[in-house]
């Protein structure tokens, strides 16, 4: 089967999954909205890969949708992205936030700081404030698009892939990943040549960004994603559960 002519999940097979890997970043967008419509959307917390993935879905000149996980705790700096996002590229960020009497249900039993306690407490944490509403967008979508990167951590690069088939609430959805590949350096240039409006924590010294405690700065000689949970030091995935959580396959 072409990639042109796929517009449904079940389309998609090895052979297909193995054709739409090698397209180039730009290709892969393209034939997201372009085959999939309003079933995709890319799915960003305003990191600089998000950013880069916004500007192709533009340049593309195809309607696109981009969501975003607001989990009422995100930065100063990030809601300001999100705003410029709209404004530069007349789009509507979709804002998925956690349900209401989930949280006020989860500090008045554990307390407001409740990740500091223990792993499982920031992984609760993170299912209500990120996993749920992230789930809620998905129900919306057949095609997933992320801005993950191989070389954000040593679990990464072994678990991320270009496009896969993955399981959200007994429903199959395309995950892409355009940027998998892709380091640092090259999205930073990306941004540059492009001038790109990204997220001002970048000049900050941050490396990645998400609620405003559980993201910090790096110190200088840190690995990459170090200053995200930073008490939990030793553990190298520090994943919120939101890509964990999905198992990943090949195939229909």
């Amino acid at each position: 089967m072409k990639l042109e002519d796929i517009h449904k999940i079940a389309d998609i097979g090895e052979a297909e999954l193995a054709e739409i890997e090698k397209l180039t970043p730009e290709a892969m967008v393209r034939f997201a909205f372009e085959n999939f419509g309003k079933k995709a959307a890319i799915g960003t917390s305003f990191q600089l890969t998000g950013a880069v993935i916004v500007d192709m879905a533009a340049a593309a000149g195809l309607p696109f949708r981009v969501f975003t996980v607001d989990t009422l705790r995100l930065h100063p700096e990030t809601y300001a992205a999100m705003n410029e996002t709209e404004t530069r590229y007349k789009v509507k960020v979709e804002r998925f936030a956690p349900k209401e009497d989930k949280v006020k249900e989860m500090t008045e039993e554990f307390g407001e700081y409740l990740f500091f306690t223990s792993k499982a407490m920031q992984e609760y944490c993170c299912n209500v404030r990120k996993v749920e509403p992230n789930e809620r967008a998905m129900a919306t979508l057949d095609v997933w698009i992320t801005g993950l990167r191989k070389d954000q951590s040593e679990h990464r690069k072994k678990s991320v892939e270009r496009a896969s088939i993955v399981e959200d609430g007994g429903r199959k959805i395309l995950k892409l990943v355009p940027l998998a590949d892709w380091t640092e350096a090259d999205v930073k240039k990306y941004i540059k040549e492009n001038n790109v409006p990204y997220n001002e924590l970048f000049d900050k010294g941050y490396d990645s960004i998400g609620c405003v405690i559980c993201s910090t700065p790096l110190v200088k000689g840190e690995k990459p994603r170090s200053g995200r949970w930073r008490w939990f030091s030793q553990d190298d995935a520090k994943e919120c559960g939101i890509h964990t959580r999905k198992g990943g396959s090949k195939g229909k």
